[in-house]
């Protein structure tokens, strides 16, 4: 059972006393790197009465969580999210994106063919701040910004012409959509593409595609590489 505090918020040197918040519950770590092509990367809700939808979206001041011993603290996020009015299940979603020291909420959601997909910031990263989860009808969570160049992507062709010119290039986030595919039995693939550079601030040398694969029912089945068309 989740307990009930008061949160009070210092203002000069006046307390303001808000509304009683609820105690944010425990993260559940989120999806785990890529692994071969064809292997579901997505993590299960840790809260299985989170529903996806609008309503995980949240944009607000964090600055509060940005200085003293409360800077980039887990808990600090959540009081901070609560104290500006963020719903339940945006705190719910951001407790269940936050996870190994790393802070995150949601801040955009749309629906692609049946498939949810949230746009996700993390507010106290030095370099690329936003990133996407796929969210299946179960509420499962897929990472397309979790891709690394296992044995699958460098045995693919164009990846092995790229690396022997450079065999520095890696991918970088963020992934970029790229598409949809229309799968066998009402299934759907959404396609995204990651770039592969140098270094976060050199050019895009190229990039690698990956397809997520959902059945009729908008559940993950499992990605895979996806060759770019030339």
């Amino acid at each position: 059972m989740r307990r009930s505090r008061c949160l009070f918020i210092a203002v000069g040197v006046v307390l303001i006393a808000t509304a009683c918040q609820r105690e944010p519950t425990a993260a559940a770590p989120d999806a785990a790197p890529a692994g071969t092509a064809n292997t579901p990367t997505a993590q299960s809700p840790a809260n299985g009465t989170l529903r996806w939808s609008n309503a995980v979206v949240w944009s607000g001041d964090l600055n509060v969580c940005r200085q003293g011993e409360a800077a980039a603290t887990r808990e600090c996020l959540m009081k901070a999210m609560l104290a500006g009015g963020a719903s339940d299940d945006a705190v719910t979603a951001a407790e269940q994106l936050s996870s190994a020291g790393e802070l995150a909420h949601v801040v955009a959601w749309h629906d692609q063919d049946g498939v949810g997909v949230a746009t996700v910031n993390y507010p106290f990263r030095a370099n690329t701040n936003e990133g996407t989860r796929l969210i299946d009808a179960s509420g499962k969570r897929i990472d397309v910004d979790n891709v690394q160049l296992d044995d699958t992507l460098r045995a693919d062709p164009a990846v092995q012409a790229l690396l022997a010119a450079d065999p520095q290039a890696t991918p970088f986030a963020p992934a970029q959509a790229a598409g949809t595919a229309p799968l066998d039995g009402g299934g759907v693939r959404l396609l995204y593409r990651t770039p592969l550079r140098e270094c976060h601030a050199c050019p895009d040398l190229g990039s690698v595609q990956m397809g997520y694969d959902f059945d009729a029912k908008r559940n993950f089945i499992a990605q895979q590489l996806v060759p770019v068309a030339p």
